[in-house]
């Protein structure tokens, strides 16, 4: 008599979850003429092994002390939030920073790191991979000069631009090899973003050194569109995995295995990135010293919007400055920048690895409130006397000649707060300051977005 052929059916009958190894199992068990308890034994043997989410929250560190009503709400958020997080079955610790906020539930928050064993998780580097800060000594150039020079060299806001568009031919190729840059529309976004820096809290700062008077300019931005191309492709690729190997991590915490050919490409792919990146504030640095025909007297920038490796582990900041030099291999001197708000200065830092700052310090000052919850606080007052209240004596420029009041310094934790918390948890001591003169940012650019103009 001939044997009934075993389908997904029977497989999801004996209570096995469907995946892409019922039809490997499905074939030999048909092969073989598998049936009873023969088949369960086989099928128990190379069923997948599913990981599941810790329990328990992983302990982390928390690097930071609430002082104000706001402050002490923001930080049951960002606990609960870490909590949730740390439940997830590839982290081995974490810390928060003294300018820690939210970004939604049970996901990394800004100022928030996590350790991931064998394990890159694309949500917590988010869609603003390799957010980054430079800074170039122009000397003793005065500056305005310097501000002036920028104006007119940088671009803020929605869209590209075409006359900065020429990559080098290595990093075209680069992309051109990446199983997940291969594309027409990554070339395109590396290409005609290349020299732009997007909206939201990016900035082109100017000031002078604390310590030796030079002008020095500050840029702050990440990967633009082709990062937040290659962030979708390594969500996608992560649910994938998360649904064969950890279906019950959460969606937002889903990870790519690094000991996979996925796992190794992704990794490439956000080194492709990195460089990328680097050009970017490079290209805008170039090109205003060349306004005045010089070279710059020194250089040097960080991330602190990235994923870093030692070993076979990854640690995730988002929103965190490495002071670790094996996480900055092209760094100087062990020299870190770290920005406050347009009317504070720009930290020069230095600091060592401890058990409880994993090699990392804040990236700013952080936020307390919500973008809209501040606007909502500021709405007896105009945005003009908004803007001259908090902007006296510095000039500062929207590049879209719109203010954005969620981007002034009242928007931000506060400042003095934030140093003092550095020194009291290890976290990199100050060895300059550039101070403020003035600074550019994108502004409420969408205000003048032709679908707004039509509607009005």
């Amino acid at each position: 008599m001939k044997s009934k052929k075993i389908t997904g059916k029977d497989l999801i009958a004996l209570g096995f979850k469907q995946g892409k190894w019922f039809k490997t199992a499905m074939d030999y068990a048909n092969e073989n003429r598998l049936a009873g308890d023969e088949l369960r034994d086989y099928l128990d043997t190379v069923s997948p092994k599913f990981i599941e989410p810790h329990q328990i929250p992983v302990p982390f560190y928390k690097n930071i002390e609430a002082e104000t009503p706001e402050e002490i709400i923001n930080l049951r958020s960002v606990i609960y939030g870490m909590e949730k997080l740390m439940k997830t079955p590839t982290l081995l610790g974490g810390a928060i920073m003294p300018d820690a906020c939210p970004t939604g539930s049970e996901q990394i928050p800004v100022g928030g790191v996590a350790i991931a064993k064998n394990a890159i998780h694309p949500s917590m580097h988010s869609a603003d991979i390799c957010c980054s800060v430079m800074m170039t000594n122009f000397g003793q150039i005065s500056p305005k000069a310097v501000l002036d020079a920028a104006h007119s060299i940088t671009h803020f806001g929605g869209g590209g631009r075409a006359e900065f568009s020429t990559l080098p031919r290595v990093l075209e190729a680069q992309i051109a090899e990446n199983q997940f840059l291969n594309n027409p529309k990554s070339l395109y976004l590396a290409r005609f973003h290349l020299a732009t820096q997007g909206d939201g809290n990016h900035f082109l700062f100017v000031g002078r050194s604390n310590k030796t008077g030079e002008t020095m300019m500050v840029t702050h931005h990440g990967s633009r569109g082709l990062g937040a191309f290659l962030y979708l492709q390594g969500m996608k690729v992560a649910e994938e995995f998360r649904k064969e190997i950890s279906p019950m991590t959460l969606a937002r915490n889903a990870w790519i295995p690094y000991d996979t050919k996925e796992g190794k490409s992704y990794w490439e792919a956000l080194q492709i990135i990195r460089a990328w990146t680097k050009l970017n504030h490079e290209t805008l640095h170039e090109a205003t010293l060349e306004k005045f025909k010089i070279d710059g007297v020194d250089r040097f920038w960080n991330e602190h919007n990235f994923v870093f490796k030692k070993d076979d582990l990854f640690y995730h900041a988002k929103g965190a400055t490495p002071l670790d030099n094996d996480f900055v291999p092209d760094g100087k001197d062990g020299l870190r920048l770290i920005p406050l708000n347009m009317s504070e200065p720009v930290l020069i830092v230095k600091g060592v690895t401890t058990t409880n700052n994993l090699g990392f310090a804040p990236h700013g000052a952080g936020r307390n409130i919500s973008r809209s919850q501040h606007k909502k606080n500021k709405a007896d007052k105009t945005i003009k006397q908004i803007f001259q209240e908090e902007t006296k004596d510095l000039d500062i420029r929207f590049f879209s000649g719109h203010i954005d009041i969620a981007e002034l310094p009242s928007a931000y934790k506060n400042a003095q707060t934030v140093k003092a918390q550095m020194k009291t948890f290890g976290l990199g001591e100050v060895v300059d300051e550039i101070m403020p003169y003035g600074c550019i940012m994108a502004g409420d650019w969408q205000a003048d977005a032709p679908w707004k103009k039509k509607k009005r």
